[in-house]
C-alpha cells in the first residue's frame, strides 16, 4: 500500500511551501489545501459564528475527496489532515461558542464516521511556530481575508495544536518548530527533514538528487 504523510499546522506556520518542496524532493504527489476553492472562507473570517460551520463542513467533504484520489496516486504527501480541521479547528469554534450544540454533533458525527472509513496517514509532520512569526508570515503572503486574524485566535489554535498531537495515536507525530527555519532557502534543513521521514517509514529509500 503507499504511504502518505500529512503536514500539520496553524495557519501561516508554513505547510503548503513544505508540502511542495518535500514532495519534489522525494518524488511524491503533491495534495494541497483548497483555501481558494472555499467559498466561506473569506466570510468565515468576517463572522465566525455565520460561517464556521459550514466552512468546516467544506472542508471535511474536501478532504475525503481528496482522500480518495490520494490512496489511488502512490506516494503522497499532505497539506493539513482530515485529523485537524476537526480536531482543532471545528472545536476551537464549539469551544468558544461559534459553533452551536447541535452543528457541532452534526459535524462530530460526520468527522468520526469519516475517520472510521480512510486510512490513517504513515507520518504527520506538526508544523509549529510561535504566534508572533505566525502573525508575520501571515501578513507577508497577503491573503486579504486573513490580515485582521486576531493574535489571540492563533494562540487559540496553537494550543489545541499541541493538544492533538500529544495524544493522536493513529500515526507516528514528527514535531518540527519552525520560527527559525525557511525550508524554502534552507536546503540543508529539508534534507535533514527527507531523512527523518525515511527513518520512519520503512522500506522507503530516499532518492537521490
Amino acid at each position: 500500500m503507499p504511504n502518505f504523510i500529512a503536514i500539520a499546522g496553524n495557519m501561516g506556520v508554513g505547510k503548503s511551501t513544505l508540502t511542495l518542496k518535500l514532495a519534489d524532493r522525494l518524488g511524491w504527489k503533491a495534495f494541497v489545501e483548497p483555501v481558494a476553492q472555499n467559498p466561506y472562507l473569506s466570510d468565515f473570517f468576517q463572522d465566525m459564528e455565520r460561517w464556521g460551520f459550514h466552512s468546516q463542513v467544506f472542508f471535511l467533504s474536501h478532504r475525503l475527496r481528496q482522500h480518495c484520489e490520494l490512496i489511488k496516486s502512490g506516494n503522497a504527501i499532505q497539506d493539513r489532515s482530515v485529523y485537524e480541521n476537526a480536531e482543532v479547528f471545528a472545536r476551537n469554534l464549539y469551544k468558544h461558542g461559534k459553533m452551536s450544540e447541535h452543528d457541532w454533533a452534526t459535524y462530530k458525527n460526520i468527522y468520526e464516521s469519516l475517520i472510521e472509513l480512510v486510512a490513517p496517514p504513515s507520518l504527520i509532520i506538526y508544523l509549529h511556530a510561535s504566534v508572533p512569526v505566525l502573525v508575520q508570515r501571515i501578513e507577508n503572503r497577503g491573503r486579504e481575508f486573513e490580515q485582521k486574524v486576531d493574535p489571540e485566535y492563533l494562540g487559540e489554535l496553537n494550543e489545541l495544536y499541541e493538544e492533538w498531537t500529544t495524544n493522536f495515536k493513529l500515526a507516528p507525530v514528527l514535531r518540527v518548530d519552525t520560527d527559525n527555519i525557511n525550508f524554502i532557502e534552507d536546503k540543508e534543513a529539508l534534507e535533514k527533514l527527507s531523512q527523518e521521514i525515511m527513518k520512519s517509514i520503512p522500506n522507503q529509500p530516499l532518492p537521490l538528487f
